[in-house]
């Protein structure tokens, strides 16, 4: 069953990547910033609220907006790091989706018999496909075999399908953010509704400045995933909800899909431009990707005994 929804996945991925039309394809090298200490707060609270979910959409899946009830709940403030995933398979040898040998399904190409996952590479005119199965492709070589995490244990980890992150959220005694959780936090914290920007234009998260695919711009210091926590927090203290890469949660979308939140480095405004709190997209349950990841709440940890101050 893996292999028939996969396959469904890399065409709609591809259908989705079509709405581009330029064709040419030359990125910009960003200089990378230095960023700053990781917080020292592992999880934020967020108060519970009646919220207008899916408030200014501009796709129609995101509308229309309706009230969501959402208890408080403590989020973490960062997503799930290459170092921290590590820890985990070093402590109980856990092998992800990716890792593990498909289906033998009839019909299916013969790559894609072999352990691997979908990898974005910008289209040429020898090969237009956007997304493609990349054999050795996991989190430790998120684009294939050619490429590894040295030195990258801070960027959020990513070809990490929805049961590898319930098998680490249940590892740390933690769980995933619902759909509505998640935008309750990007909304409430001060997400801009349109384009991640402060008033002087400068942007506030790992999103593809320029025209996609033609041009990333790296105004943002990157053309590809940002260590966690480079940019700055929310007013509830928690960094990376919008950009970097997109999160998994527990909310269900249909078929073998779950909805992801927040859009990743590679949303642009003429693209998909789901950068934004009502955003939300569907992903096959046991494909992860390179601009896919997680982070975690913790239902265990009692409310704070007093209103917790503005992170502003």
């Amino acid at each position: 069953m893996r292999e028939g929804s996969i396959l469904l996945s890399l065409a709609l991925l591809g259908a989705l990547a079509a709405c581009g039309e330029a064709k040419d394809t030359k990125t910009v090298e960003a200089k990378t910033p230095e960023c700053p200490a990781m917080p020292k707060q592992d999880y934020a609270w967020i108060p519970g609220a009646t919220f207008a979910m899916g408030a200014d959409a501009h796709l129609p899946e995101e509308g229309p907006a309706r009230d969501a009830t959402v208890a408080g709940f403590w989020i973490a403030t960062h997503e799930v790091t290459n170092a921290e995933f590590a820890e985990f398979v070093k402590a109980t040898g856990y092998k992800t989706l990716a890792e593990q040998d498909p289906p033998k399904l009839p019909g299916a190409p013969p790559e894609m018999l072999i352990p691997g996952s979908a990898v974005f590479t910008a289209p040429t005119d020898g090969n237009p496909n956007w997304w493609r199965w990349v054999v050795g492709a996991e989190w430790r070589h998120p684009a294939g075999p050619d490429t590894n995490i040295d030195g990258r244990g801070r960027d959020p980890v990513v070809q990490i399908g929805y049961d590898d992150a319930l098998a680490y959220a249940k590892w740390k005694g933690k769980a995933l953010p619902s759909e509505e959780q998640w935008e309750l936090a990007a909304a409430t914290g001060g997400a801009d509704r349109n384009v991640p920007v402060d008033k002087d234009g400068k942007p506030l998260a790992n999103y593809y400045q320029g025209a996609f695919p033609a041009r990333d711009l790296g105004t943002d210091g990157f053309t590809g995933r940002a260590p966690v926590a480079c940019f700055p927090a929310d007013q509830h203290g928690v960094h990376d909800l919008i950009g970097n890469v997109w999160e998994w949660t527990t909310s269900k979308a249909g078929g073998e899909s779950n909805v992801i939140k927040g859009g990743s480095f590679l949303c642009a405004a003429n693209y998909c431009a789901r950068y934004r709190p009502a955003a939300r997209q569907f992903q096959e349950r046991s494909l992860g990707t390179d601009h896919i990841g997680f982070r975690l709440i913790d239902t265990a940890r009692p409310a704070p005994a007093a209103p917790v101050p503005d992170k502003r």
